[in-house]
């Protein structure tokens, strides 16, 4: 009997604000045979640091977030911590 565990991103997803939403999952094998699979969900914003990133994630975010992105992202997040304008 034989137990591995890998762990892959399985899903990206890049959202109209330029935040990547990407899942893990992390599936424990017997023999060849999947007995276990669990989920972990993740989001980057535009410019957030990618230490500890999954490279295939890191490309995409690289691709995905241009300046013309981080600006309206961040412009975006200051316009929400102005609160409603009269």
């Amino acid at each position: 009997m034989s137990l591995t565990k890998t762990t892959v991103v399985d899903q990206i997803t890049v959202t109209e604000n330029g935040t990547v939403l990407y899942r893990e999952a992390t599936r424990i094998m017997e023999d060849g045979n999947q007995i276990s699979q669990t989920y972990h969900r993740s989001s980057l914003t535009p410019a957030q640091d990618l230490t500890g990133v999954p490279a295939n994630v890191v490309a995409i975010c690289n691709t995905v977030w241009t300046a013309e992105v981080i600006a309206a992202y961040q412009a975006q997040v200051a316009a929400q911590a102005a609160g409603p304008q009269a």
